[in-house]
Order: structure tokens, then C-alpha cells, then sequence
């Protein structure tokens, strides 16, 4: 399955919007309220949805969410 399409109800959980689209190009500037708080509920959603672990601010190192698919690839083998 696409990645980005499985990552779509994650983000619109963890933001509580239904109506949220992202996009590769999405950032954490275009979504109001992506703070500390939800980029952790964020981080582990991801990782329960994939069955990975990410090392301590990995996904820190991304700018947008075609980057943040880059290492969920990477991390799957």
C-alpha cells in the first residue's frame, strides 16, 4: 500500500481534522496545530501503524512528510 496513503488518516486523527489532506510537500508549518505534543502522538502512531522504531529525534531531521515517507521506507527494509 502507498505510504502517504496510510499516513492520511494518522495525520487527520492526530490533528482532529477529518478534512486534512497531506502531500509530500507537506510541512509542519502548513498544519496549525503540529507542536511538540502531536509530532510525539504523531511519531508514535506512525510507528505502531508500520511496526517500526525511530531513534530519538530522527524524524526531527525531516522537513516534510516526502522526507518523513523517505526513512518509514528506509526503516521497513
Amino acid at each position: 500500500m502507498d505510504i502517504l496513503k496510510e499516513l492520511q488518516p494518522i495525520f487527520q486523527d492526530v490533528f482532529d481534522d477529518e478534512t486534512l489532506v497531506i502531500t509530500d510537500e507537506t510541512t509542519a508549518a502548513d498544519i496549525e496545530d503540529w507542536d511538540s505534543l502531536a509530532q510525539i502522538r504523531l511519531v508514535v502512531a506512525i510507528e505502531k501503524q508500520f511496526g517500526i522504531k525511530f531513534a530519538f529525534g530522527e524524524l526531527q531531521n525531516t522537513s516534510n512528510v516526502g522526507e518523513m515517507i523517505k526513512l518509514i521506507q528506509k526503516k521497513r527494509g
